[in-house]
């Protein structure tokens, strides 16, 4: 798949993670990091669609491993 593709996969993967039950939980999180990594390498872009999906969810809206893994993911990919 081209980037914009994968970028396109991604944005639809995040809509359909809220639309579910406007949550996150570590399978969906996982998820939507393997759509941003399908190409070894995670774009501005994707990175701009994760830190969406990121700044909806507060501390209290998801499991505490959850958390810490979005955490890391933002320092990581400097989110």
């Amino acid at each position: 798949m081209s980037e914009t593709g994968d970028t396109i996969a991604l944005a639809y993967l995040a809509l359909a993670v809220f639309a579910e039950d406007g949550t996150l939980d570590m399978r969906e999180l996982d998820a939507l990091l393997a759509q941003a990594r399908r190409d070894n390498k995670v774009t501005d872009q994707e990175k701009r669609i994760l830190a969406n999906v990121f700044d909806r969810i507060g501390r209290e809206d998801v499991a505490t491993d959850v958390w810490d893994r979005i955490q890391s993911v933002r320092r990581q990919y400097e989110i």
